[in-house]
Formats: structure tokens, C-alpha cells, sequence
């Protein structure tokens, strides 16, 4: 049997920072209670004007191909991970592949809101378990949902951040993965996006004068129980087909837009608070990115050890909800 095997991990931010003052100040309004108190998010990184989604998953690449000792021109497979693409077309994989001068490898995109990267993450695990042809391969978060704020609203200007992630994986005759699942419920799929600049709704003169739906909008309000019931449960049916409990994972990763609610999933799963590692405080919610960005934290913390088991746990917009566990 072939697995994939996590070599090396990376991230990025930009410079730019917002902190919860600043948005206070551009609001007019004291946000900063309910923001860190609740969602947890103190400051948050912002692209600057010239600055995109693939010049965010252009960095984290090379630092994730730097801590594995893997060149760009042996990478076999590019897959990232994103919903703030560089164009609507091209891909944005295929342009990092460009600047990155991975030649040899094959690209394409994953778009399942902010469960991206941990579906990308499971893609690219069972392509190098099936394909020998596959040695390497990079994966990559990436977002700069800073394009698509309108700022003088709320609800997405305290929450949503810009940065990416980065892991690169090599064929290995020991796991790696052991258990994974991709959930989707369509009828959430109006609940929460970036509606316009499509097929369904192409930009046009109205559109940007509205400026309404050419800007992430929360459409219509997400039932709690959608993270704090689907979390557990998706995480129950990959720990038991992998023969785990919940006291065998040393590390549970989860998206990153909300502690409070991070905490209450542990706490109903029965684990210590502090095995969920957590980044939304320095770098807010980073969407698709989030997920590699707090494990690349926690492996230069010294927090993953040989050995430990992680939990990946994503959801997003659409509604895509997206679970592995790993052993590293």
C-alpha cells in the first residue's frame, strides 16, 4: 500500500494588519467585545491593493517546499484549494505552478467554500495512494476574501482575513490518512457566498452600483446546530472507521470562525479544550486557508509529534463539510 505522507508544512500572511480597534473606528462602532470574547479574532491580515490570492499561495508554497527539502521541479501534483480565486479563469493553481517553476506538475482547483483545503488534502492523499506516478505533491489553502468585503457591514467585516496554507506530501509505505469524509447539503447553497460575477449573475453596471452581491454576503442566518451537531457527527463516523477514539487524537483542527463554538464541540466530544489549536486570534478567519495555516502553527509550536493522531475538521458555504484524521 501507498500513503501520503505530510513532509512539510507552510503558511503566509500578508503585512497589512486590522485589529478590532481599527475596525471599531471604521464602523463606528465598539465591536471588540463580542468579536474576541465570542469569535475569538483580535487582528486580522488584509491584502494590500496589490496584493492577491496567488501571491499569498505563491509564499506559503515555498516555505511548505523549504521545511520538506522538495524542489518545485519535483512536484508531480498542484491542487489548491480556494473560493477568492486569482481569476475566474485560469485556475489559480496553474499560475502558482508557473511562478513556482514546478513544471512537471499537473494543477487544478478545489472551490467547496472553507472546507477546500481538507478536501484538496483527501484528494491528493488518494491520488498518491492510487497512482504511482505520484510521488509528490503540494497542497494549498488559499484566500483574500479582503477583495469581497463591503467594510461598512458588520457581520463580514469583523470576521473574514486574508493568508494561506501550504503542505507538501510524499508517497510512503505507512499511513498517513486513515479515515476520511465528504458531507454536502445543497440546500444551504443561497445561505452564504459571493453571488455575483458568474454565469447566474454576471457583473454588469447595476450589479456595481447596487453593490450588493458582487461583496460576501451572509444571505440568510446559518442554524447553529449545522457546526455544533455536524461537527461531532462527522468526526464520530471517521474516528470509527478508523478504530480511534476521541482520547487517541492529539490534536483536533477545525475552522477557524468562531472559538466559542470550537469549544462547545469539544467539550460535547469529550476533549480537553486546549487539543483544539486555534489562530483566528492572530489571524482571523482565513477561509480555505485556515485549516493548513493552524497546522503549520501548531508544527512550529512543537505542538504534533510522531505518532499523533489529527483530526481535520471543515466546513463552508455551499454547505461542504469535510473530515480527515492522519496519523503523523
Amino acid at each position: 500500500m501507498r500513503y501520503a505522507k505530510i513532509i512539510g508544512t507552510g503558511s503566509h500572511v500578508p503585512e497589512k494588519v486590522l485589529t478590532n480597534a481599527d475596525l471599531s473606528r471604521m464602523l463606528g462602532e465598539d465591536i471588540d467585545d463580542f468579536v474576541s470574547n465570542v469569535l475569538g479574532i483580535r487582528e486580522r491580515h488584509v491584502c494590500a491593493e496589490d496584493e492577491s490570492t496567488a501571491d499569498l499561495a505563491t509564499a506559503a508554497a515555498r516555505r511548505a517546499l523549504e521545511a520538506s527539502g522538495v524542489e518545485a521541479a519535483d512536484l508531480d501534483l498542484i491542487i489548491l484549494a480556494t473560493d477568492t480565486p486569482e481569476y475566474l479563469s485560469p485556475a489559480t493553481s496553474v499560475v502558482v505552478q508557473h511562478r513556482l517553476g514546478a513544471r512537471r506538475a499537473g494543477t487544478f482547483d478545489v472551490n467547496c467554500a472553507c472546507a477546500g483545503f481538507v478536501t484538496a488534502f483527501d484528494v491528493a492523499a488518494k491520488y498518491i495512494a492510487a497512482d504511482e506516478s505520484y510521488r509528490h505533491v503540494l497542497v494549498i489553502g488559499a484566500y483574500a476574501m479582503s477583495k469581497y468585503i463591503d467594510w461598512s457591514e458588520k457581520k463580514t467585516a469583523t470576521i473574514f482575513a486574508d493568508g494561506a496554507g501550504a503542505i507538501v506530501l510524499r508517497a510512503a509505505d505507512e499511513p498517513g490518512p486513515l479515515a476520511s469524509k465528504l458531507i454536502a447539503d445543497g440546500s444551504f447553497h443561497d445561505y452564504m457566498g459571493i453571488y455575483a460575477g458568474g454565469a447566474r449573475l454576471p457583473i454588469t453596471e447595476e450589479v456595481l452600483r447596487e453593490g450588493r452581491w458582487n461583496k460576501v454576503r451572509f444571505a440568510k442566518k446559518y442554524p447553529a446546530e449545522v457546526n455544533l451537531e455536524g461537527w461531532p457527527a462527522i468526526i464520530g463516523d471517521v474516528l470509527r472507521r478508523s478504530a480511534l477514539s476521541v482520547d487517541d487524537v492529539a490534536l483536533f483542527l477545525f475552522t477557524q470562525v468562531n472559538r466559542s463554538t470550537i469549544y462547545e464541540v469539544m467539550d460535547r466530544l469529550g476533549a480537553p479544550r486546549e487539543r483544539a489549536h486555534t489562530v483566528m486570534e492572530k489571524w482571523g478567519y482565513t477561509g480555505s486557508a485556515c485549516i493548513p495555516m493552524a497546522l503549520d502553527d501548531a508544527v512550529r509550536a512543537g505542538k504534533v509529534q510522531r505518532g499523533d493522531v489529527i483530526v481535520m475538521c471543515a466546513s463552508g458555504g455551499g454547505l461542504n463539510m469535510a473530515c480527515v484524521a492522519y496519523r503523523w
